[in-house]
């Protein structure tokens, strides 16, 4: 006999955990299925993981250039097998956390791999056996999986996807080719550089960051480049070999522009070209949800074409991050409560015909880079006529302070009303600083209202009051 519950929530990453989190404090009887761990992929073996290890290799990385500041050490070195272990610590107190979350609760999470069956019945097998559950409602957040490129080579050892570095134990990667010049991708190469690896990027496209702008894709890549990566865009890797008696690996390269063709060695490749939706055994023979290229199709609420089933996540949006997939849950459960919303996922602001989004993307580099609405060139597209304000944070006391002067604040109004549309930040604390600016973008504010604001001095966000400043200057000028 089928368990009855109000939601079941089948994956237990950000968004699925939030929605069930948020069921509960509305007084839904919610349980939560997932084949790994609580926490899923962002928290065991993506976000904090990477973000550890980003963390721990930047402090090695400065401490080699501590002199500068009045600090002296006879020897610096680094231990990777601490650095996994600092890893470890720091996502099992993040999934602790959520674990007290949910006995707090009383949300149920049960270890196994859900299939949805008729009638919102949900079969979950399990190293216990089979077990069915029966819920009004069935939220999918089952979060995407790497991508394997089908060349010759890639099932070597020393290739792996990003989840096997983050569990790996040994040095090995002493020269590191990665595949892919994404988010994921340039991360890793900031890990592995900041640990003094000879790193080699490798992207398809015409410069690193696929649709981020162009002007902050190419900030990184200068700044990559002078840290002493090597960055190929343009290029793929057709094949990997074994180099033989050497230690190692090969990597054939090619220019797909030029059509020349390099081999570049390694110890290890690094493949992170991307992520696609994972529902491997979600769907039973007796059920079929609408989709399209690859992802599940929903509605403006989320719903699929099955009424009461609805998705979330990595499995529906082409933008992965965890904090989309924990906004549309809220969303979702806030709209089976019938509760108001508490949380924009794009705005139009008053006198404008264009949707705005207020989703904040971050890439945790060094510097750090962060943006939030529409870049100029997606406004031109658009038919908007805009303004930008620029500051160089090279001028910035906080910055000279830390000797981290690379980059620039850039920010966006609409030409008429002086609106807010997008802002892209490319310092130290980038990440932190954005969240000011997707306010500013959910709630329409204009560049007059951002520059009441008072920003203490020193800090790295006196730049936006300096790019504020700019973006008025130009239009009086005008």
């Amino acid at each position: 006999m089928a368990q009855n519950y109000d939601l079941i929530v089948i994956g237990a990453g950000p968004g699925g955990y939030t929605a069930a989190l948020k069921a509960a404090g509305f007084g839904m009887k919610v349980v939560v299925v997932d084949e790994e761990k609580l926490g899923g992929v962002c928290v065991n073996r993506g976000c904090i993981p990477t973000k550890a290890l980003l963390h721990a290799s930047n402090i090695f990385a400065t401490m080699q250039h501590c002199d500068v500041f009045g600090v002296s050490t006879d020897f610096i070195s680094f231990d990777f097998t601490k650095m996994q272990e600092y890893k470890r610590h720091s996502v099992h107190q993040y999934r602790r956390g959520i674990e007290k979350l949910f006995e707090d609760n009383h949300i149920e999470f049960i270890k196994g791999t859900a299939t949805i069956r008729r009638q919102n019945t949900v079969e979950v097998t399990g190293e216990e056996g089979r077990e069915y559950l029966k819920g009004k409602y069935i939220i999918i957040a089952t979060g995407a999986r790497p991508v394997i490129p089908d060349i010759p080579g890639i099932d070597l050892q020393g290739v792996s996807n990003s989840d096997r570095i983050l569990a790996a134990q040994n040095w090995n990667y002493d020269r590191v080719v990665i595949m892919g010049g994404g988010v994921i991708g340039v991360e890793f190469a900031t890990i592995f550089q900041a640990l003094c690896s000879s790193v080699t990027i490798v992207e398809k496209g015409s410069h690193l960051l696929g649709p981020m702008d162009t002007e902050v894709a190419l900030a990184l890549q200068n700044q990559l480049e002078e840290k002493g990566i090597t960055v190929l865009c343009n290029s793929v890797i057709e094949k990997i070999e074994e180099m033989g008696d050497e230690d190692g690996l090969a990597c054939q390269v090619t220019n797909e522009k030029t059509k020349e063709t390099s081999r570049i060695r390694a110890t290890q490749v690094i493949v992170a070209i991307g992520r696609r939706p994972y529902m491997d055994r979600l769907l039973g023979e007796d059920v079929s949800l609408d989709m399209e290229d690859g992802r599940l199709v929903v509605d403006g609420d989320f719903m699929t074409s099955e009424k009461n089933i609805y998705a979330i996540g990595d499995v529906i949006s082409k933008t992965q991050l965890a904090h989309v997939s924990m906004a549309q849950g809220t969303y979702v459960v806030e709209k089976l409560a019938g509760k108001p919303h508490s949380i924009q996922l794009e705005a139009v602001p008053n006198g404008m015909y264009v949707s705005l989004p207020i989703v904040p993307s971050c890439i945790y580099t060094v510097p750090e880079i962060a943006t939030v609405g529409i870049t100029e060139q997606a406004a031109t597209a658009l038919g908007m006529k805009v303004r930008c304000g620029i500051y160089n944070m090279n001028d910035n006391g906080k910055s000279i302070i830390t000797h981290k002067g690379d980059g620039f604040i850039r920010m966006i109004f609409e030409a008429y009303s002086n609106t807010i549309v997008g802002a892209q930040i490319v310092c130290p604390r980038a990440t932190d600083m954005i969240g000011e600016m997707a306010t500013a973008i959910a709630n329409g504010l204009t560049a007059k209202q951002l520059s009441l604001a008072m920003r203490a001095h020193p800090t790295y966000s006196e730049g936006i009051a300096a790019a504020i400043e700019d973006a008025m200057r130009e239009k009086e000028q005008g």
